[in-house]
């Protein structure tokens, strides 16, 4: 989701300003992927570089999270939506932790379009500690390093309860993965768009939509 920052300046803005209606952006576009019948939408939030933003950008993207969680959950609950998070979001600070385990727990038996929230994120980490993980198993002798498999190493990922990823959405004119899914992306389609996040929403997701609808997709078969 990029943008935000440029979307500001364009508007001599201070920053808080792209980010907060950045958060707009979310809302509109989670309600279309519902309405649109999407059973996942990943957003990428906060990545674990995202520490080296100047303080006071960091501060105000937590009180954005902390305000959106409080504001959305009803919605969520409402219109059958699961939240799940991805990456190490237990390192944020306390309070957003409990928010967020709260709203993962009050969603969990909704089966409508699960929205997943990437914070503090970063694909290279999230493939370190699966390869831990595995590693420990081997050790204790619950599996055989040779017998490991990509489903294997797929199921210790943070995306394990997620389907195939089908669609990545890049905005703002950005043409690279920044560490975002790169072992799910092995096969996934990638649209790159001009429009800068506070800009997008169901107009845009279903234009992106069309186009992914429109190819034809062969995962190296022929």
């Amino acid at each position: 989701m990029d943008g935000n920052g440029r979307w500001a300046k364009k508007r001599h803005l201070p920053r808080a300003a792209g980010h907060k209606r950045g958060v707009d952006a979310v809302r509109s576009t989670v309600r279309a992927a519902r309405d649109l019948g999407l059973e996942a939408l990943t957003l990428y939030a906060f990545s674990s570089e995202n520490w080296k933003r100047p303080e006071e950008e960091v501060s105000d993207l937590m009180g954005l999270l902390r305000h959106f969680i409080k504001k959305e959950i009803d919605e969520f609950i409402a219109n059958n939506v699961r939240l799940i998070v991805i990456g190490n979001y237990q390192a944020l600070e306390s309070d957003i932790v409990a928010m967020i385990d709260d709203l993962i727990a009050r969603t969990a038996h909704n089966d409508g379009t699960t929205l997943a929230i990437a914070l503090n994120y970063g694909s290279q980490d999230e493939m370190i500690r699966a390869t831990r993980a595995l590693a420990a198993k081997a050790v204790a002798g619950e599996i055989a390093p040779g017998d490991i498999t990509e489903a294997d190493f797929a199921a210790h990922l943070d995306t394990a309860s997620l389907p195939p990823l089908d669609l990545l959405i890049r905005t703002s004119g950005e043409q690279r993965l920044s560490n975002f899914l790169l072992w799910q992306t092995a096969y996934t389609e990638l649209y790159f768009t001009d429009v800068l996040w506070p800009d997008f929403g169901a107009a845009e997701l279903k234009a992106a939509i069309d186009s992914f609808a429109g190819r034809e997709r062969r995962f190296g078969g022929r």
